[in-house]
């Protein structure tokens, strides 16, 4: 049995859910003193961006490599 994500979807879906992330940490930003009790961290929204980011950019090598 095949299992039904492969590199591609995983690899896509890493990079979609990075880009959210990062768009979410700079929309956020300028609105921090409204959310009074409710604290988000900027920091590490940018930093699951980054690693995600990352994430995506290993898959893609890993997929250059396996596929030459």
């Amino acid at each position: 049995m095949k299992w039904p994500l492969d590199l591609n979807n995983v690899s896509l879906w890493i990079a979609i859910t990075a880009i959210i992330l990062l768009v979410t940490s700079e929309l956020l930003a300028p609105y921090s003193d409204y959310f009074g009790d409710f604290v988000i961290d900027k920091t590490r929204i940018r930093l699951a961006a980054l690693f995600l980011g990352v994430a995506f950019m290993v898959s893609v090598l890993l997929r250059v490599v396996i596929r030459p």
